[in-house]
């Protein structure tokens, strides 16, 4: 049986449903699948099912929802009604308060376990007080290594995806154990990744805890424990999120301050190139390393710097002896990409045998979409102002392989983007090699890609255009025929 209902109209009156966000509380979604067993007497599946789509069909958000069938409606005991989730937190908001640390840690256990099926759950069990109770729990467990590992561990995944529980409690209790606990990987790993994920699109959190002196509680974890590869990573990745931009509710972010902090304050670059030295085989932590990397080189010097300690020399060492391995090809790419930014060390990569590594490594992974954009994007900038580059690019089949990329992958609008900013490049100031490139086939190529995707006019008309092909070039606004005003 099939209800049609709105379910908007019939739940607004009470007060559960969130317009503006289009989303509603667990109570609402529960009360809605109950309502299908009781008033349209559908089995618990097809009750869930129909809630789910009849949600969906008018635009809510279920995100945040446990789509799951509550005890309650199982068990048809409405004096019960509660998901998993939140009968594993109250056993142990119970059992934190009542027993010993054995079963506080089985119970910790168990939550997070529970925590690790999904947002939704996290979400749920932080709307019931979740936060508090794992806060309480870490604190009350600092002098017992089993208990607050379990304690910290549950502390990280529930904040996963919700940085703004932090209060500051929280940050007080996480900056104190990263100094105390510096001398312990397994503790500094796990505080380490609730650092990461309180900051993870949270500007405030990133600015605050920046300020109580994280920067050098990472940087310092990195070097005390280069040889332990999780805390290594770990601290990688945490460092990478201190220099993102990206909480929509915060106009302008500290991300180029915070690299800049850890490169120059806390000697950061040459910690992780030291660090990386530290991994040779293991390609999880180089390829987070190399992410890293890749945010610090926000300036002329930092980007010299990395030569200057051995980086560039290692990352291209790096890519020749991992040809085979995707996801570090495409982090190494990233990073040669933003090292490139410095003229000096374009000429370098490309002296050093890069271009060809590139190619090489683009031509073994064309079918990897992310690969070719990175590939792409590299070569884009060691041709830009550098004809001595372009020839070697040419040289080495560059162009070809972003034609092929292109051909390959033609619903990849930012491979498409940078692959037509890199023919672009490879011809405004070396005009020979138009025809070469135009007899690849690359007129129709770029052309596909204009008529395709809007992001890519711009650079596709002065692709064309540099090709010598006929394009037609929009003028937007002359400044007659009226003000922009009118």
């Amino acid at each position: 049986m099939v209800c049609n209902r709105s379910l908007f109209c019939g739940w607004v009156g009470a007060g559960t449903f969130e317009m503006e966000n289009r989303r509603i509380t667990q109570e609402t979604f529960d009360a809605v699948v109950r309502e299908n067993i009781e008033e349209f007497e559908m089995d618990p599946d097809e009750a869930l099912n129909e809630a789910i789509q009849q949600f969906e069909s008018q635009g809510v958000d279920l995100s945040n929802i446990v789509k799951a069938m509550p005890t309650a409606v199982l068990d048809q005991d409405k004096e019960d009604q509660t998901h998993d989730i939140l009968k594993a937190l109250e056993s142990l908001q119970i059992e934190a308060s009542t027993s010993g640390s054995e079963n506080v840690r089985c119970n910790l256990t168990l939550f997070a376990d529970q925590c690790k099926l999904g947002f939704a759950q996290r979400h749920l069990a932080a709307q019931k007080g979740a936060y508090p109770t794992i806060l309480a729990c870490c604190k009350k467990a600092e002098k017992d290594r089993d208990a607050l590992l379990s304690a910290l561990s549950a502390l990280s995944v529930l904040m996963d995806g919700q940085p703004d529980l932090l209060n500051a409690e929280g940050q007080d209790f996480l900056m104190g154990l990263l100094r105390r606990c510096h001398a312990d990987p397994a503790v500094m790993g796990l505080a380490v990744r609730t650092v990461r994920h309180c900051c993870l699109k949270h500007e405030q959190n990133r600015q605050d805890l920046v300020k109580a002196g994280v920067l050098r509680s990472l940087t310092g974890a990195m070097a005390e424990h280069s040889s332990h590869s999780e805390l290594v990573k770990e601290a990688s990745a945490a460092l990478r999120v201190m220099t993102f931009d990206d909480d929509v509710r915060v106009p302008f972010g500290h991300a180029h301050e915070h690299a800049k902090m850890i490169v120059v304050e806390h000697n950061g670059l040459k910690i992780i190139i030291e660090a990386a030295k530290a991994h040779p085989q293991n390609t999880a932590v180089l390829s987070e390393l190399c992410a890293t990397l890749s945010r610090l080189a926000v300036r002329n010097e930092f980007c010299q710097d990395i030569v200057n300690l051995g980086g560039l020399e290692f990352m291209l060492t790096l890519l020749a002896e991992s040809l085979d391995h995707q996801d570090l090809v495409k982090q190494v790419f990233s990073a040669l990409r933003a090292v490139a930014g410095n003229d000096d060390v374009k000429d370098a990569i490309v002296n050093g045998g890069g271009a060809q590594l590139i190619v090489l490594a683009m031509n073994r992974h064309m079918s990897c979409p992310q690969v070719c954009e990175q590939g792409s994007a590299a070569l884009c900038v060691l041709a830009l102002r550098k004809p001595n580059n372009c020839k070697a690019i040419m040289d080495c089949g560059g162009a070809l392989a972003g034609l092929q990329a292109m051909k390959t992958h033609p619903e990849e609008a930012n491979m498409q983007k940078q692959c037509c900013m890199l023919l672009r490049n490879l011809v405004c100031r070396t005009q020979s090699f138009s025809q070469p490139i135009l007899e690849m086939g690359a007129e129709e190529l770029v052309a596909r890609a204009l008529a395709s995707h809007r992001d890519c006019g711009d650079v596709a008309r002065a692709a064309l255009r540099d090709l010598g092909c006929k394009v037609e070039l929009r003028e937007l606004w002359t400044g007659k025929k009226g003000s922009l005003t009118n």
